[in-house]
């Protein structure tokens, strides 16, 4: 019985988000949370200048960011190669290829290419007008 009432909920929820867009179109959640990578709650600042930054980002092998951070939610899909992220508690993450997430807030990291191929992820910057997207 619990099986089926899950079933029964779930295609709910799948009828739901399709007769949001015409017939054939289909949805698929890449990332869906209300914390960051590493468990942080996803809080948005209130700026005077709301902005909304897409950046598409190489990263060659060998090569790191550098260590910085961001003072708002930011959140990345990676198309090519896998990304350590290095945080400044000593904690290491990996996100490989198709993986997404969401980007620590106000905590120094470095993302780091330790593979043999270039890095390539697209993130999404919920920053202000005329503000930097990070602070070394």
């Amino acid at each position: 019985m619990k099986r089926i009432s899950f079933i029964i909920v779930f295609s709910c929820i799948g009828l739901i988000a399709t007769a949001q867009y015409n017939k054939g179109v289909v949805l698929e959640t890449i990332l869906k949370t209300d914390t960051t990578s590493i468990g942080q709650k996803i809080v948005y600042p209130s700026f005077a200048k709301d902005e909304v930054s897409i950046v598409k980002v190489t990263l060659p092998p060998g090569k790191s960011t550098g260590w910085h951070k961001h003072f708002f939610p930011v959140f990345a899909y990676v198309l090519q190669g896998t990304l350590t992220v290095e945080v400044e508690n000593k904690k290491t993450l990996q996100f490989p290829v198709n993986s997404s997430f969401s980007e620590v807030i106000n905590t120094l990291h470095n993302g780091v290419n330790n593979g043999n191929e270039d890095v390539v992820l697209i993130a999404f910057f919920m920053g202000e007008k005329d503000k930097p997207l990070s602070v070394h």
